[in-house]
């Protein structure tokens, strides 16, 4: 076959968003984003296998926020495809970001009801549970709740899940605890990994993985002197990962744009291709800068390969540069 591939169509293709940190406020710049880059992902997603979002879907994982993130995804009706989720440290972490932040594991359970909206009628609290909702709540109620206030509104079952759609498999992983900024995986979730990975597994079909926070020293933000990658078992998941390099890797946390250096890191045959999927709501700069914009991948899995192209939402126009091609099978060094 030549290199005409200029009319082959696409085996599937879907979509990469994230960070799109939903307000309480329908006009604030974060919402506008969103709707504007779904009317836009609505253009030309027809046929897609999904949406794939990377985490951090709501700034503090309020009530309130979730209840805009229906209202934006209910007028877009049917003209996009399903969306899936990767929980964020934003979504369920124990700091409520703000001016000042608020950190819930300093606060009591009715406290923690107030701010996050109750799981039940207060009122009908009998006098000998009063005193337990006036203790401090435990780490682990804390993550019961906010995992599933995220899991009610999202409909995903767990921080990690997978899904088999039209032939590909799609393993989303996530934090087990409600940590601020990183992600903290239980022995339990790398082994499932594992699991997940070997299933069907062939080198030249490839898998895709996504996860809010990159890994160390791989994707842009990410480098060590950056300090935007967050995965405490960093090590044990490289490991995991480096026994399948037909991995794609997609991850969100830095709101790097796709403009800058290491979009893509490519693994050098020891490791999985990774993505920065940048971010919907705004953006970073390699000059550690906040940037006003809105942006997000789109994937494209042909027979022979992986073509990744990087959207600039405000524009509606394909970002020049950011169009990166994987090719399978995955050519590995050394071997085991």
């Amino acid at each position: 076959m030549g290199n005409d591939n200029k009319h082959e169509q696409p085996i599937i293709s879907f979509q990469v968003i994230t960070d799109t940190h939903v307000r309480e406020q329908a006009d604030h710049i974060h919402n506008r984003h969103l709707e504007k880059a779904l009317e836009d992902i609505a253009t030309y997603s027809h046929g897609s296998s999904g949406i794939m979002h990377v985490g951090d879907v709501t700034d503090r994982g309020l009530p309130q926020e979730y209840q805009e993130l229906q209202r934006i995804l209910e007028a877009q009706g049917d003209s996009l495809p399903q969306i899936r989720y990767t929980v964020g440290n934003h979504d369920i972490g124990a700091i409520l970001w703000g001016d000042p932040p608020l950190n819930l594991t300093t606060m009591n359970q009715h406290e923690v009801g107030e701010v996050l909206g109750h799981s039940g009628d207060m009122g009908q609290v009998e006098a000998h549970d009063i005193e337990k909702l006036q203790e401090s709540i435990s780490i682990e109620e804390l993550w019961q709740k906010r995992l599933s206030d995220f899991t009610a509104i999202t409909g995903m079952n767990g921080s990690y899940h997978d899904h088999w759609i039209d032939g590909y498999h799609y393993i989303f992983l996530g934090t087990e605890q409600p940590h601020p900024k990183d992600c903290d995986m239980s022995a339990d979730q790398l082994q499932w990994l594992e699991t997940k990975l070997s299933e069907q597994a062939l080198p030249e079909q490839p898998i895709f993985v996504f996860l809010h926070q990159p890994l160390m020293d791989t994707v842009a933000g990410s480098m060590k002197e950056q300090g935007w990658y967050g995965v405490s078992q960093d090590a044990a998941l490289k490991a995991v990962l480096s026994r399948y390099p037909q991995v794609i890797l997609f991850s969100g946390h830095t709101h790097w744009q796709l403009e800058a250096k290491h979009t893509i890191y490519e693994g050098g045959g020891q490791m999985p291709t990774m993505f920065n999927a940048s971010s919907v709501a705004y953006l970073w700069t390699d000059e550690d800068e906040h940037l006003e914009g809105s942006e997000s991948l789109h994937v494209d899995v042909y027979r022979d390969r992986v073509v990744v192209k990087g959207r600039n939402h405000v524009t509606g126009s394909w970002i020049e540069g950011a169009e990166y091609t994987v090719h399978y099978p995955i050519k590995v060094n050394g071997g085991n």
